[in-house]
């Protein structure tokens, strides 16, 4: 029993020792991790930075091969426009109020089906040289963009970084409110105004402007109805080529004023033919769209209008 009582006290004491060893040591840390791949990494932006209103979006500057796009040297500047995501020469056309064919006269492109996201194109006419007027035909060009061929023929593709959301989207079928917009103001008719503008269907007014939905106005009708001119002018695009508006008419009347009469059923002119205030030019149709109707719009310098405060009262 003493030699059990023995052991017993040996190994309390050892117990003992080791607990008053262990406190007096430090306290034990993890060894230091390295992450080599934070050593090239910039240091991240704060979420007040990152999402800081009205801070651009850098241009793509450069394509896949770091090759610097065409023009980049001209981003920001007044009369130049930077290709976005889904760009066509044609929508580009239309969102500035230029004939396309002048757009790829005044940049040499070679072939206006291939233009690149982020690339930079002047829009008006170089210094010197006389304002395009709707009179004036057309250079033929090589590599024009074809319209029937294809629904999105000649977009913008990506050869950088992501690029900036489309803007000037079509027209949506979905902005169909059938109470007509409250009326407006007409503009007063000076200079390129003075055009005596005149309704180009007869139909119901079904949905009125909008600047976010409904960039002009939807006019009702059957398969076959008229659509007529708005004013005189010269045909400057006539084809399916940009999505959302089906077979589409562009007339550009003077160098301030572009009308386009989409979804028609068929379509009676041809590019660079010149037209009269009245003149039936298309057939209404449902090309593009969720039933028979004409979507049409004034574009003054490329933005869209108000119809209604050019158009008589009916």
């Amino acid at each position: 029993m003493q030699g059990l009582g023995r052991r017993a006290s040996f190994a309390f004491a050892c117990v003992a020792m080791a607990l008053v060893f262990s406190g007096c040591t430090n306290p034990r840390t993890p060894a230091p991790v390295e992450d080599r791949g934070a050593a090239g990494r910039p240091p991240a932006a704060s979420s007040a930075q990152a999402g800081a209103p009205g801070m651009p979006v850098p241009p793509i500057t450069v394509d896949a091969n770091g090759k610097p796009l065409p023009g980049i040297e001209n981003y920001g500047k007044p009369g130049y426009y930077a290709v976005r995501p889904g760009d066509t020469i044609m929508r580009i056309g239309l969102e500035t109020g230029q004939n396309w064919r002048d757009i790829v006269k005044w940049n040499n492109l070679e072939n206006a089906n291939l233009i690149e996201v982020g690339q930079v194109l002047r829009v008006v006419p170089p210094a010197g040289a006389a304002p395009p007027t709707p009179g004036t035909p057309a250079v033929a060009v090589a590599g024009a963009p074809s319209a029937a061929g294809s629904a999105t023929p000649g977009v913008a593709t990506t050869t950088g970084a992501a690029g900036a959301a489309v803007a000037g989207a079509p027209p949506s079928s979905a902005a169909t409110n059938t109470t007509p917009a409250k009326p407006t103001p007409p503009v007063a008719s000076t200079g390129d105004d003075d055009l005596g503008w005149i309704w180009p269907a007869q139909g119901q007014l079904i949905a009125g402007f909008d600047d976010v939905k409904n960039k002009g106005l939807d006019i009702s009708g059957r398969a076959g109805d008229a659509v007529l001119a708005a004013a005189d002018g010269r045909v400057v695009y006539a084809g399916a080529g940009l999505r959302g508006y089906g077979n589409l008419i562009i007339l550009k009347h003077n160098n301030t004023y572009l009308t386009a009469y989409a979804h028609n059923q068929a379509l009676l002119v041809k590019e660079d033919q010149s037209v009269q205030k009245g003149q039936k030019i298309a057939e209404m149709g449902n090309s593009d769209a969720d039933r028979v109707k004409l979507h049409f719009e004034i574009r003054r310098q490329g933005k869209p209008v108000d119809p209604a405060r050019y158009l008589p009262s009916r």
